[in-house]
């Protein structure tokens, strides 16, 4: 499906107060364009009309007197018609004149010695004339003045509901604008819960931020502003193109050549201009990605006095920013302003045309209310193809936007499993587990082993070695390539990954804690977990001493990843969170690698409690930590290369006990890297 067609879809869940919305726009403009239908009206009837015929009548209403005589229009004349004598009140230049006689023809005016001649082509004719003085001249104008208020007053009651509706249009049109973006947003954010780990292992944090917020809020721009402009724009054009066909239909086909123009315009910008727009999306992307990676890593860019590299860096896709910002801007200028130019001069030359082809004298094809009219449509008609133009920019901007936001929702994610599993025994077994990040390049090959209810087993090996591939498995973060992981029995791979985690806890080595209080990074807010079953966790992984020295105890805040908590501090909350959960798997990924040696012992009397009656995977490099583990796995490439408890690898001598001499400082180097100790 098109970007578009998605987005008429998202527009689609607040059909109805869009619909309202440009029904009230459409109120809006036909109030609006009314007025110049009010001003022909008012030119025609009762300003112009003063020279369509009078005749003499008795008094009555509407009628004139001058001269001894009552004077009525012809539109004013009862339904019986005329039956005086008819007479005309004429202008020349400034001045008008009363001839007591009917007109053949109109055409050039002029007056001499009380005598009106009339010239068109070839033809010529001579009235009487009597030059009115100002006060006649308003007695004849006197009978319009109903009819001029009455009109000024609808005109400014039009005004009124224009504005009205106007209010109303841009109310409900925002509002759909937010309701969208909300929605949009919370599925946006939604479906990242959803997506396996690997998408975030490929895309900087930065840039996923930047789909969730900027492109997300320049789609909001988009209905709230864009669309409503291009909407507006679009009534405003039909309404005036209705109203032209209305005054004259000859000259409303020769100006709907604007059509065409406009179509293949727009049409030629969205091929060149979606090019840089999405290059500067793409180029804002990038750069808050290098901001939050600048900002996650100030510590050693100051460290490392690496200030100016990093500004240097960031200068670099500032500068090209910048830049297609300016060719696109250029090339916005070039369009938009040449456009309406055009095809405002374009179409007064029409006019011009018409009315200079069509009236070879000084007579006129229609009238002077018309003329006004059409001129008054003519240059409103323009306001909203200039606007239109001016929206193709942001359109654009907001269409790319939601192109790379549809991006992330095309990315196949996993829906979040409902209800529960009873808790799980704890009985785990990975059988012939083979497994690769990409391609055959096997990370871990054929492990085997069990772990029952209760047991610890402890995993060690160099880097990369493949003993955080074995928890990402377990976790399913990742599915296996070959082979199976059962716990109690069952392939986890058939139950939600949701749900497989249900009963699962990990630790890790740099703990993260969210913005908010010590109490809520234990419970993470979950419903099931009481105030008091926090607390006690605490007490249990002997964080009591540490609280007691904070202002507000399990209350005090938290900032952004516990900024102001010390690493053991953080390791402890992460403890007992892990124990409030209270799993049947546990996994301590070097949990205790980066504290101090006095919280490292806290912390080892508070693993007996947390470990007890649990599953526990422990992946370790100070070796002493795990001396006590029912089962130790030693790992090489992706391959167990020896399995058993403490004792039982030390009396083979092979690679842990190479290793647990090494860090006990009863081996050198050399001797630990020797081919003799594997």
């Amino acid at each position: 499906m098109s970007t578009m067609r998605r987005l008429v879809a998202i527009a689609a869940q607040c059909k109805k107060t869009i619909l309202l919305s440009l029904l009230m726009l459409s109120m809006a403009v036909t109030a609006e364009l009314s007025g110049p239908f009010l001003a022909k009206k008012l030119i025609d009837t009762h300003i112009m009309g003063i020279e369509l015929p009078w005749y003499e009548t008795g008094e009555q209403p509407y009628a004139v007197e001058y001269q001894g005589k009552w004077y009525t229009r012809e539109d004013h004349m009862p339904e019986a018609g005329a039956s005086g004598q008819e007479v005309r009140i004429l202008q020349v230049g400034r001045s008008y004149y009363f001839v007591p006689g009917p007109v053949a023809f109109d055409g050039e005016r002029s007056v001499t010695d009380a005598q009106l001649v009339i010239a068109y082509g070839a033809d010529r004719a001579v009235y009487p004339a009597e030059k009115l003085s100002a006060e006649q001249v308003f007695a004849f104008f006197r009978p319009e003045v109903e009819g001029l208020l009455t009109l000024a007053a609808i005109y400014f009651f039009l005004q009124v509901i224009a504005a009205f509706f106007h209010y109303g249009q841009k109310y409900n049109l925002q509002k759909a604008a937010n309701q969208v973006i909300l929605k949009l947003r919370t599925d946006v954010f939604a479906h990242i819960q959803r997506l396996p780990v690997t998408y975030f292992d490929n895309l900087p944090a930065g840039k996923i931020v930047a789909r969730i917020t900027n492109d997300t809020e320049a789609i909001r721009e988009l209905f709230a502003n864009v669309l409503g402009a291009i909407f507006t724009s679009s009534v405003y054009l039909i309404g005036i193109f209705t109203a032209l066909f209305l005054l004259d239909v000859r000259l409303a086909v020769a100006c709907l050549f604007i059509l065409p123009i406009m179509v293949a315009w727009i049409a030629l910008y969205r091929k060149y201009a979606s090019r840089y727009n999405y290059t500067i999306r793409s180029l804002i992307s990038d750069i808050n990605g290098m901001i939050n990676e600048a900002i996650q890593g100030m510590p050693i860019i100051q460290a490392f006095r690496r200030e100016k590299e990093t500004m240097r860096e960031f200068a670099e896709y500032n500068d090209k920013h910048f830049a297609y910002q300016n060719k696109l801007q250029r090339f916005n200028a070039t369009v938009s302003f040449n456009l309406s130019m055009l095809l405002r001069n374009a179409a007064f030359i029409v006019l011009i045309w018409y009315v200079g082809g069509a009236s070879l004298g000084i007579g006129t094809i229609f009238s002077l209310g018309v003329m006004y009219a059409f001129v008054d449509y003519l240059n409103r008609m323009f306001e909203p193809i200039t606007q239109i133009m001016r929206q193709l920019t942001m359109f654009e901007q907001s269409r790319v936007a939601a192109q790379r936001v549809f991006e992330v929702l095309d990315q196949p994610g996993t829906e979040v499993g409902e209800g529960s599993i009873p808790r799980y025994e704890g009985h785990v077994r990975f059988d012939n587990v083979s497994f690769a990040y990409q391609d055959e390049q096997y990370v871990l090959k054929n492990i085997t082993f069990e772990a029952k209810k209760g047991e610890t087993v402890a995993l060690v090996g160099h880097t990369g070695s493949g003993k955080s591939s074995i928890i990402n498995l377990l976790f399913r973060f990742y599915d296996v390539s070959r082979g199976a992981i059962l716990i109690d029995g069952r392939d986890v791979r058939e139950m939600p990954k949701q749900l497989v985690r249900q009963h699962m806890a990990i630790v890790l080595q740099d703990p993260f804690l969210f913005t908010g209080t010590i109490a809520s990074n234990v419970s993470l807010d979950s419903p099931a977990i009481s105030r008091e079953r926090v607390e006690q966790a605490l007490r249990d992984v002997g964080a009591g001493p540490f609280l007691a020295t904070l202002p507000k105890g399990c209350d005090e805040p938290v900032l952004e990843k516990g900024s102001t908590l010390s690493a053991g501090q953080r390791q402890l909350i992460s403890f007992a969170r892990a124990l409030a959960f209270d799993p049947a798997i546990l996994v301590l990924d070097e949990a205790t690698a980066s504290i101090d040696t006095e919280t490292e012992e806290i912390i080892q009397r508070a693993l007996e409690v947390v470990k007890e009656g649990r599953t526990t995977f422990i992946i370790a490099h100070r070796l002493s930590t795990i001396k006590n583990a029912d089962q130790i796995l030693v790992l090489d490439h992706g391959e167990v290369v020896e399995r058993g408890s403490h004792e039982q690898l030390m009396n083979k001598r092979g690679r842990y006990y190479h290793m647990y001499r090494f860090q006990q400082g009863e081996l050198s180097v050399a001797d630990a890297l020797s081919p003799a100790s594997g």
